[in-house]
């Protein structure tokens, strides 16, 4: 078994409490380097809550969290943010409407949300441009992120969150209030981002099977702040799992590297 030390998240007997309320409770995860993983479960589960865990906006109640191979609770969380690329609704109502694309991607660089009288190096410029390109909208770099589409917004999100190089990605329902063509061109994207070598661990979470991208390797199903189940995708995805997860009798298919579900 690996140690802490080699692992992206090491999770151990993780709850977090607010208000009397376990918002996770008991959570034991691990997530090496090379995986890809979903967080999937109805809404109020804690996926939200253990995604902040791991980004290092909260720290456990009780129990421990590892991320990158330092503790919560005994390191600058100021610090180790730099190392982990965050896309979520949070990063997006900071963003100010009248910035333009490449200045919201490349003031990452600076973990700050705003240009103001920071100066960036040349570098950071063309790897903004190059990420923009990446996800696919590189022609709206000088556009003001005010003006994007739901779908644009996301992308120029994901690529602020590679723009540090990150060890660790994290994506909050990266779908959420895509439109049916802007949902397929971002899972189309995400999965491309998976199955680079070079890319860091990725944590996605959704409540909908349909936006697990091809090429993710690990599902992590939560219910009322528990875990239902855990492990490899395909093993861990099945009807019956995710049948306890939604608390609905469901059907689940598999079919070209995509999923769907619906009631049995």
């Amino acid at each position: 078994m690996s140690n802490d030390a080699d692992l992206v998240i090491s999770i151990d007997k993780a709850t977090v409490t607010r208000s009397g309320k376990d918002l996770i409770r008991d959570i034991d995860w691990q997530v090496e380097p090379d995986e890809r993983w979903v967080l999937l479960g109805p809404n109020g589960a804690g996926k939200t809550t253990l995604l902040s865990l791991v980004a290092g906006r909260l720290h456990p109640t009780r129990g421990t969290a590892h991320v990158l191979g330092e503790q919560l609770g005994r390191v600058d969380v100021f610090e180790l943010r730099t190392r982990i690329g965050l896309a979520s609704v949070a990063v997006h109502d900071r963003i100010p409407g009248d910035e333009t694309v490449l200045n919201v991607v490349v003031t990452a660089a600076w973990s700050v949300v705003g240009r103001f009288r920071e100066s960036y190096d040349p570098m950071d410029t063309t790897r903004a441009k190059a990420l923009l390109h990446q996800v696919g909208i590189a022609d709206l770099a000088e556009r003001l992120y005010g003006t994007l589409s739901e779908g644009e917004r996301k992308r120029v999100q994901i690529a602020r969150a590679l723009m540090t190089d990150p060890e660790l990605l994290l994506l909050d329902e990266p779908a959420a209030g895509l439109d049916l063509g802007g949902r397929e061109d971002l899972v189309r994207r995400l999965a491309a981002l998976a199955a680079d070598p070079d890319a860091p661990a990725m944590v996605l979470v959704t409540h909908h099977v349909e936006e697990i991208p091809p090429g993710f390797t690990h599902a992590l199903l939560l219910r009322e702040g528990g875990v239902v189940a855990a492990g490899p995708l395909e093993a861990t995805m099945t009807s019956d799992n995710l049948s306890k997860t939604f608390d609905v009798p469901l059907r689940l298919e598999h079919e070209d590297g995509r999923f769907t579900a619906r009631a049995s």
